[in-house]
C-alpha cells in the first residue's frame, strides 16, 4: 500500500514539473535565471528613457534650431527618496557645468551618485544627440522617486522585534540644450502679493 501511495505521489510531482516547464520555462531553470526575473512595476515601466526616442517632423526653413533633450536616469539606488530631493532641486536650473561642480563639493552620498548620473547625461548628449559643446547644456528638470521599500526585522531585547525598511530610490534628470533660463527675481511684497491672489483664486469644496 505504501509502495503504491509512493508510485502516485512520484507521478503526480512528474507531472506537476512537467506542467511547471511548459508553462513557465525560466521557473525550472535554476537560480541563475530566476535573478533576472523582478516584478516591480518601476523596473517595467521604462518611460523616461523612451523619451530619446522621441521623433519629431522636419523643421521648416528659417525655423529657429530645436534644441536637444536628454532624458537620463538611474535606478534602485540605495539612498532616501527624501534625501535625494533635496539635492535634485539644487541643482534644477543650472547649467551643466555649476551643477557638477556643486555636487562635487557636497559631501553626502546622493550628491556623487547624481554628480555620475549628470556626466553620463552630458555623455550621451555629445554622443547620442549632436550637442556641439558639452557645457552648453542646463538642468531642466531633476526630481527623485520612490524605489523598493524591502521589509527587514529588527530584533529588540526579551523576545521582541520591530519592522525596518530597506529604502530604495529612483533618480531623474532631463538637460536642455542651451543657455539657463533667467529667473525673475521678486522681492517680498511681490510674493506676498502672489499669496494673496492664490488665496482668492482657490476653490473651497462643497461651499455655497
Amino acid at each position: 500500500m505504501a509502495a503504491s501511495v509512493t508510485g502516485r505521489g512520484a507521478g503526480l510531482l512528474r507531472h506537476l514539473s512537467g506542467l511547471l516547464h511548459s508553462r513557465f520555462p525560466f521557473v525550472v531553470g535554476g537560480p541563475q535565471q530566476l535573478s533576472c526575473l523582478h516584478t516591480g512595476v518601476s523596473l517595467q515601466s521604462r518611460v523616461w528613457e523612451k523619451k530619446n526616442m522621441k521623433i519629431y517632423p522636419p523643421q521648416l526653413p528659417g525655423e529657429p534650431r530645436r534644441p536637444a533633450e536628454v532624458h537620463h536616469c538611474r535606478r534602485q539606488i540605495k539612498y532616501s527618496k527624501d534625501k535625494m530631493w533635496y539635492l535634485a532641486k539644487m541643482i534644477q536650473g543650472l547649467s551643466i557645468d555649476e551643477a557638477i561642480a556643486q555636487l562635487q563639493f557636497n559631501d553626502k552620498k546622493g550628491a556623487k551618485i547624481m554628480r555620475e548620473v549628470l556626466l553620463e547625461a552630458q555623455e550621451m548628449a555629445v554622443k547620442n544627440h549632436n550637442v556641439e559643446y558639452k557645457s552648453n547644456l542646463y538642468v531642466a528638470e531633476s526630481f527623485s522617486g520612490k524605489g523598493m521599500y524591502l521589509k527587514r526585522i529588527r530584533y529588540h531585547g526579551r523576545g521582541m522585534f520591530g519592522i525596518m525598511d530597506k529604502v530604495y530610490c529612483h533618480y531623474f534628470v532631463k538637460l536642455v540644450e542651451g543657455p539657463p533660463p533667467k529667473t525673475e527675481e521678486k522681492n517680498s511684497l511681490d510674493q506676498a502679493h502672489e499669496y494673496v491672489q492664490g488665496l482668492r483664486r482657490r476653490t473651497i469644496v462643497h461651499s455655497l
